[in-house]
């Protein structure tokens, strides 16, 4: 008995100690990715010659200065954000729906190639985009879609991380019970895949969703070698040539502030699919 008593409060304050360990280490972590955008935006409010004297964690008065720079340049800001939206938009859609499509072919089919099919598509993860580039290019030129952004967006839909991610939560969340029961119950292939099996995975597909767009808005290498016209250019493409400019045109300054203004499409998104993300863990640890 007096063991026990004795027991209680060590176990007790090793859990409170594991607690404030993790929360701790919680803290420094978020510290540490937020900085850096603190860093950004800090750097965004001032000038050039402000930023050559060095770092200050106090905001200074050159926003809207640099802002407006960045709006009335040479460079067509506005058109490359809506083209830069366009394409990482339709690439997410098109990615996460045709991905999760592939998945649940694998998932809940059996054929022959079943096993060499889904090997097959995780090798591709294996093949640098560098190394089809020269391929890539000489293809898209035969077909006449230079300087268009299909070739940016049309390769998406074949994505071999978002598909094995989809299949391992398809493992886990959608049972081929229910799959059988509504086959059963007459619905078809396409509409048990749209409104069953797409409402199960809105977790999956939220957070592969922020990925690919992600990915997508900051895709520099491809658009860079597709897109020739400035109207049609990306704000990565945009960024770069702001920041190549000849030592009497840079700012810094213009710099920092067009970095800002491309981050927050990025920030929109997270923030409206996060509440996907959010439901779908508290879905998984009442299962669990």
């Amino acid at each position: 008995m007096s063991n026990d008593v004795v027991k209680g409060p060590d176990k007790g304050m090793g859990v409170h100690g594991r607690r404030a360990v993790s929360y701790i280490v919680l803290i420094l972590i978020s510290f540490l990715c937020l900085f850096w955008f603190y860093v950004l935006f800090i750097n965004a409010t001032r000038s050039h010659a402000e930023l050559t004297k060095g770092f200050t964690p106090v905001p200074s008065s050159f926003l809207i200065t640099n802002l407006k720079n960045v709006f009335t340049g040479t460079l067509p800001v506005v058109r490359g954000m809506l083209n830069s939206l366009l394409i990482a938009a339709c690439s997410a859609v098109l990615c996460t729906y045709f991905s999760t499509m592939t998945a649940y072919a694998i998932h809940a089919y059996d054929f022959k190639l079943k096993k060499f099919m889904s090997t097959f598509i995780l090798a591709v993860m294996m093949i640098p985009a560098q190394v089809t580039a020269l391929g890539f290019l000489q293809l898209i030129g035969k077909m006449g879609l230079d300087d268009s952004f299909i070739p940016l967006i049309v390769p998406s839909i074949a994505a071999p991380v978002t598909y094995f991610y989809m299949k391992q939560y398809m493992e886990s969340a959608l049972p081929l019970s229910l799959i059988e029961a509504a086959r059963i119950d007459g619905s078809g292939e396409f509409r048990t895949f749209n409104n069953i099996v797409l409402p199960l995975m809105k977790p999956a597909i939220a957070v592969q969703a922020i990925f690919t767009f992600v990915s997508s808005w900051n895709n520099y290498f491809t658009p860079a070698l597709v897109l020739h016209t400035d109207t049609k250019k990306t704000l990565p493409i945009l960024i770069a040539q702001l920041r190549s400019a000849d030592f009497l045109k840079f700012d810094m300054g213009q710099v920092y502030a067009m970095i800002a203004f491309s981050i927050f499409p990025v920030i929109v998104v997270y923030l409206l699919l996060s509440k996907y993300i959010v439901g779908g863990v508290a879905v998984g640890a009442v299962k669990g």
